[in-house]
């Protein structure tokens, strides 16, 4: 495994489940390792030509204690809509619609989509993304620069306010090390500060030199091809529910996810190469394998994280989906961790009255 995680006590623990998770086994380092999912799409890019170079995560989680992580693929099998990115959306009187589950990251091997997935979009007349805005980058710019007070500190404050002074020295070394000086971004909140740093190298570079990220491909697509193209959020909104959890929480997980280091890129090939097997059931449970040894604290911290920016904008999802869903010919295209669950957009558009199984 990584050098973090194996300095802590290699019996099983990191961010991914066995106790891969247990060395990082704290709330902050999860949500930390949780921005690499989430902020992928905000993450400003830095001209870097370096190689991922990561490496999964979960064979030696296998090796390590394989009775856990048997346990965990248990868990994860029990996950409702685990298994599989790619869904076919019907109701009777209307031409079918297709949804998939995306990661919002440049990496090759995810634009390429799943068997089926480039012909449904073909022949869809509407594309559904999580926000619109990301085609127009100055309109989105505008947008968030009119509300201030969601990425920047407006009373005076700044980040070091909140830091003791050994995190503060921390945090301006690990910045410094990334080519950003910590005067540069004091002001902003620390969880912009973290979409700087929450990327491996080679996906800040594939940025760096233009490349779209999947989502956004897919709507840029859809206006090149004539085809309509909705939104089911706004940036200003997605930013909201982010600036809604804790300043505390934010700074630990910036603090930690600086401490990382290296392991950053063994996350994000972990969580990829779950993604591309079609194995999304497994991704939270193995995050959540990080915090066996949290305090009740951080566990309800986590809890307000997964509320807020994952099952309540699921049902907003959801919700906003639907109207365009009923008019039939639909490609959606969301967040593969919206997706599995009880509460997740699959059951909730079952609940909606359509049947949506899995094409693959």
């Amino acid at each position: 495994m990584n050098r973090l995680l194996r300095s802590t006590r290699l019996s099983l623990a990191d961010r991914l489940g066995d106790n891969i998770l247990a060395l990082i086994a704290t709330l902050h380092v999860l949500f930390a390792l949780s921005l690499i999912i989430i902020l992928a799409s905000l993450s400003p890019a830095r001209a870097e030509d370096a190689a991922c170079g990561g490496k999964n995560l979960i064979a030696e989680m296998q090796t390590a204690n394989p009775a856990q992580f048997a346990a965990l693929e248990k868990e994860a099998a029990a996950v409702p809509n685990g298994k599989g990115t790619f869904w076919k959306i019907e109701k009777a009187g209307v031409a079918p619609s297709y949804l998939l589950g995306t990661m919002h990251v440049t990496d090759p091997r995810v634009l390429a989509m799943p068997k089926g997935a480039d012909a449904a979009y073909a022949t869809a007349k509407t594309v559904i993304v999580e926000s619109d805005e990301i085609v127009d980058e100055r309109k989105a710019a505008a947008a968030i620069m009119m509300q201030p007070g969601l990425t920047m500190f407006t009373d005076g404050k700044s980040i070091k306010d909140f830091l003791k002074p050994e995190e503060t020295e921390k945090l301006a070394v690990g910045l410094k090390e990334r080519g950003i000086p910590l005067t540069l971004v004091a002001k902003m909140k620390p969880w912009m500060i973290a979409s700087f740093v929450a990327l491996p190298a080679c996906e800040m570079s594939r940025k760096a030199a233009g490349a779209s990220f999947l989502d956004k491909k897919l709507a840029e697509d859809a206006l090149k091809q004539g085809k309509t193209l909705k939104g089911l959020e706004t940036l200003v909104e997605q930013l909201k529910a982010m600036d809604a959890l804790p300043v505390q929480f934010h700074l630990d997980a910036l603090i930690e996810t600086l401490a990382l280091g290296d392991t950053v890129a063994d996350v994000m090939e972990t969580t990829t190469e779950l993604y591309l097997r079609e194995d999304i059931g497994m991704i939270l449970p193995l995050m959540k394998a990080v915090s066996e040894e949290k305090s009740a604290d951080s566990d309800a911290g986590y809890a307000d994280f997964e509320q807020r920016i994952i099952t309540d904008r699921n049902k907003t999802m959801a919700t906003r989906a639907k109207p365009i869903l009923d008019g039939g010919n639909v490609f959606m295209a969301v967040g593969a961790l919206h997706l599995p669950g009880t509460e997740g957009v699959i059951e909730l558009l079952r609940k909606d009255g359509f049947t949506v199984t899995a094409v693959n």
